[in-house]
C-alpha cells in the first residue's frame, strides 16, 4: 500500500507544502517543532518528506540516535516505530528507494535539518536528523531539507542517548503525529 502511494505522490508532482508540524511526546520533550522545508533548496527530499509526512509514515516514529550538542535523529519508517524492535532502528528507510544528494551552500547551524544516509552522498531516503548546535563540517556532505522556525525548546528537551553514536536507552521520545502544513 505504501508503495501505491508513493507512485501516486510522484505522479501527483510535488506536494504544495511549506513546512511540516512535529508533535513530539516523551520522558524528554512534550510540544511541537515546527519545520520550514526548502522546496527550491532540496525538492527531491522534500517531496519525500512530505509525502511520508502525508500517508502517517513518520506516526510513532522515535528519535533512535540523539547526541548532546550535536543533533537528534528519527524518521525510520521501518524500523523505527515505537513498540517494535529499537535494537533495529536507524537501519530502515521507505519503500521509496535512495534520494540522490542535493547539497548546498545552507550551513548546518543550531535548529538545520538535514537528511541521514549512509557511507554513500546518495543513500538518503526516510530519516532526518535536526541540529542542537552548528556542525559546519557536515556542510557540503548532507542534503539540508529545512530549518526549525518554532519550538526549538521542545527540541532541546528530546531524551538525550548515550555513547559515541547517541543510542536512546530505554523508551525513546517520539513524533507521535507529523502533519504538512502551507
Amino acid at each position: 500500500m505504501r508503495k501505491l502511494a508513493c507512485v501516486l505522490a510522484i505522479l501527483a508532482g510535488p506536494a504544495a507544502a511549506s513546512g511540516i508540524a512535529i508533535e513530539v511526546a516523551g520522558e524528554g520533550a512534550n510540544g511541537t517543532i515546527v519545520i520550514d522545508l526548502l522546496e527550491d533548496v532540496a525538492p527531491g527530499h522534500v517531496e519525500r518528506i512530505t509525502s511520508l509526512a502525508a500517508e502517517g509514515a513518520y506516526d510513532d516514529v522515535v528519535f533512535h540516535r540523539v547526541i548532546d550538542g550535536f543533533m537528534a535523529q528519527t524518521g525510520d519508517v521501518e524500523f523505527g516505530k515505537m513498540g517494535g524492535d529499537m535494537r533495529m532502528a536507524g537501519r530502515g528507510g521507505s519503500d521509496g528507494g535512495d534520494l540522490a544528494a542535493e547539497f548546498s551552500d545552507i550551513p548546518f547551524d543550531r535548529g538545520v535539518v538535514g537528511m541521514a544516509r549512509s557511507q554513500s552522498p546518495d543513500s538518503a531516503n526516510s530519516q532526518f536528523f535536526i541540529m542542537f548546535d552548528a556542525g559546519y563540517f557536515l556542510n557540503g556532505q548532507y542534503t539540508v531539507v529545512g530549518r526549525v522556525i518554532e519550538g526549538l525548546d521542545v527540541l532541546d528537551d528530546i531524551k538525550r542517548g548515550t555513547g559515541q553514536n547517541g543510542s536512546v536507552i530505554g523508551e525513546p521520545d517520539r513524533m507521535t503525529k507529523v502533519t504538512v502544513i502551507d
